[in-house]
């Protein structure tokens, strides 16, 4: 064999095998379900919900089985019995309208899932009429990722929360004030509430109660969506969400 066709050989063999590693990468990244029978499991807590796994997560050393009598921020303790009591109003923020589908989304900073898939749930949600995504911070992943949480929590009470996370998720610098200042004149929201409102009890209470409810729900990383009754661990893609929205109209709302 010639040096010709030994290269030409050799491209082909390594094209081929970094289409296989592309394929294997996407697939655990993003669960690619669609068509496949979803092998549910029901869970005790909250009553009449189900889990699938459905593909990567990211995972900071997160326990998910400390339970629901820990505090859930080493600064902050949350009403885990209000938690327990009302799981629906805590993963979905009250009661919700007829004919309304919600979907939950927790997410951390610097987790690399969570960045594509906050994105996709945010264009779904504009489109898509019965659709209603209420967000949770869900900060894992260190340092970086609190600050980040606090800062796109407080950015959520001036409506720009989707806009300050997708930035913050795509930003190289650290969540220092000094940057946090200059992204918030960049999407034109008050420097100064942001600040005020990061280091509100309501923020701190919010980040609470997200982790008190991921332990409840015994999940391990980010991302975490739950869609009416289905909670979902990992990063689906669009056609298992939208698959799962139709199976939740279909049955009477469990949080009505």
């Amino acid at each position: 064999m010639t040096a010709t066709p030994r290269r030409n050989l050799l491209v082909g063999l390594l094209a081929l095998g970094g289409g296989y590693a592309v394929l294997r990468t996407g697939t655990a990244a993003y669960g690619r379900l669609t068509g496949m029978d979803l092998a549910y499991e029901p869970m005790e807590w909250p009553e009449g919900f189900r889990k699938l796994v459905a593909g990567s997560t990211s995972s900071g050393g997160f326990d998910p089985f400390v339970g629901l009598d820990a505090p859930a921020t080493p600064d902050r303790a949350v009403d885990t019995a209000a938690v327990e009591a009302d799981p629906c109003g805590a993963l979905f923020g009250g009661p919700l309208d007829s004919g309304i589908v919600p979907i939950a989304s927790f997410s951390d900073y610097n987790c690399p899932f969570c960045r594509v898939l906050t994105q996709r749930l945010a264009a779904y949600e504009a489109a898509e009429d019965g659709v209603r995504v209420v967000w949770h911070e869900l900060p894992i992943l260190g340092d970086g990722s609190r600050a980040a949480a606090r800062a796109a929590l407080a950015a959520k009470r001036q409506g720009a929360y989707v806009a300050f996370h997708e930035r913050l998720m795509r930003s190289p610098f650290e969540p220092t004030d000094e940057y946090l200042r200059v992204l918030a004149a960049d999407l034109g929201i008050d420097a100064d509430r942001l600040a005020a409102d990061m280091a509100s009890d309501a923020v701190a209470d919010e980040i609470a109660t997200s982790l008190a409810l991921a332990r409840g729900l015994a999940t391990v990383g980010t991302p975490v969506l739950v869609i009416g009754r289905t909670v979902i661990e990992g990063a689906p893609d669009m056609d298992t969400i939208k698959r799962i929205v139709a199976e939740e109209r279909e049955q009477p709302p469990i949080c009505a």
